[in-house]
């Protein structure tokens, strides 16, 4: 498979995730879990979340590179 159809394939895969890990069903449970240390636990998914993804796509576009 030719190396700009798979990292389109990954990249594809990642925006999906995202868009199922900050848009969904899943978001709604972090809301009344309370706080950790005056930090709203939704407040850190959130955040947790968009840092992972922008981690990872860091990640498979290092790897492209080699």
């Amino acid at each position: 498979m030719p190396r700009a159809t798979l990292l389109s394939q990954r990249l594809l895969v990642l925006f999906l995730a995202g868009l199922l890990l900050l848009f969904s069903p899943v978001v709604s449970r972090f809301a009344d879990l309370g706080h950790w240390r005056g930090i709203p636990a939704f407040l850190i998914y959130l955040f947790g979340a968009w840092a992972g993804i922008i981690v990872i796509a860091a990640w498979i576009l290092s790897r492209t590179r080699d």
